[in-house]
């Protein structure tokens, strides 16, 4: 059962990278192939563009995140502005909030207890394993393959539109439709 959903609407990013969702989600009850148990999510507030990473321990959020970003920023030639996120333990370490600060990205935290503060996050997390669920209910795959999955989703909600924003994901991130 989820909690009532929260009312309250903050403003929106008016650019890329103006703002970022970021969520870890697990341990799973099944290790995916790879030995991955948990997985991140990164979801651009102005497009709604997701990126996920497989980990294998939580403490990889850090190392996630600093992939994240040289990948975006290079592809994109901008640099994040806010990241968002909960306020789980990977995130508060000292050695992450100096990086923040060492690149200028400010970091918002929801307040204990009120996931409704990190929605876009939390809804795209529930999203993905409710996909990852349906997939795999339809395939023969054992559950070991939800990590290949959770990717196949990422890809198509990147790919489709959304109530958030008025083109695709995909077209707003590169500035081209995507090719179905």
């Amino acid at each position: 059962m989820t909690k009532r959903t929260f009312s309250a609407k903050g403003a929106r990013a008016t650019e890329c990278l103006g703002l970022i969702h970021t969520d870890v989600c697990g341990p799973m009850s099944i290790q995916a192939r790879g030995g991955y148990e948990y997985f991140i999510t990164f979801t651009d507030d102005y497009s709604r563009f997701g990126y996920v990473y497989l980990m294998r321990h939580k403490f990889d959020a850090f190392d996630m995140f600093k992939a994240f970003k040289a990948e975006v920023e290079n592809q994109l030639e901008k640099h994040i502005k806010i990241l968002r996120s909960d306020r789980g333990g990977e995130y508060l370490s000292g050695e992450f909030q100096q990086y923040l600060i060492d690149n200028g990205i400010v970091s918002q935290f929801s307040a204990p207890g009120t996931p409704q503060q990190n929605g876009v996050a939390e809804r795209r997390n529930r999203t993905l394993l409710d996909m990852v669920r349906s997939m795999l209910s339809y395939s023969t795959l054992p559950i070991s393959f939800w990590g290949y999955a959770l990717q196949t989703a990422i890809y198509i909600l990147n790919d489709v539109p959304s109530k958030s924003v008025p083109k695709t994901p995909h077209e707003l991130w590169t500035g081209r439709k995507p090719s179905l």
